[in-house]
């Protein structure tokens, strides 16, 4: 039991010496969890620039060491949840099972993000991005490995030569959408939102056919 107004420090020797290992896991968890939301809370609310990590780690109930313990910069806070969800996309795209499309790839991934517990997080995101355009960029910049195996996947489905312009433009066309997609809450406008983006990605493949 934590004395009352103790940090709760990723390095608490208490932690170590007495928590059992899934115990511990899911204590790390919780922490990196509260550091995302108050950084977010704080971006939103003050601007990303303003606010330091001196600043998270008050609002998170926990030491800047600890900040530091599991993100390198503010940076890696703000991007966090976006950067797992687009690695996890290029994962999928890479993995795909033999006959699925590219669409199917993309809705399955969106629909794995449909849990109404991560409904107060995105809201928090999408108050971040909106109050800090630097970070959109920084969002953009990171869909390139997504692009780049969109583009494959595509090419590979509509066997169009190496080169060819046609599955990067769908490529990178689909990677703004899924940007706008990730902040939107469970509920019937997501639901609304990712049925739009399936027949958008659709209909540029069906384009690409067509022109061939």
């Amino acid at each position: 039991m934590a004395v009352a107004g103790r940090r709760q420090d990723a390095a608490d020797p208490q932690d170590a010496g007495t928590q059992e290992p899934g115990l511990r896991e899911r204590s790390k968890a919780r922490r990196k969890d509260a550091i995302i939301r108050a950084a977010y809370r704080l971006f939103a609310e003050r601007g990303y620039d303003a606010t330091t990590v001196a600043d998270i780690a008050a609002a998170a109930e926990v030491a800047p060491r600890t900040v530091a313990m599991y993100f390198a910069s503010k940076q890696d806070i703000a991007l966090s949840r976006f950067s797992k969800a687009a690695d996890e996309l290029t994962a999928a795209l890479h993995q795909r099972a033999p006959g699925e499309t590219a669409t199917q790839v993309v809705v399955r991934w969106l629909r794995a993000d449909d849990r109404p517990a991560h409904q107060e997080i995105k809201q928090l995101s999408k108050q971040m991005f909106a109050a800090n355009p630097e970070l959109n960029a920084l969002r953009n910049a990171r869909m390139a490995a997504v692009i780049a195996e969109g583009t494959k996947a595509l090419a590979d489905q509509l066997g169009t030569p190496q080169g060819d312009p046609g599955p990067h433009l769908v490529a990178t066309a689909a990677a703004a959408v899924l940007i706008e997609l990730t902040d939107i809450a469970p509920g019937p406008e997501r639901d609304e939102a990712i049925a739009t983006a399936a027949r958008f990605l659709d209909a540029g493949i069906a384009a690409l056919q067509s022109a061939r």
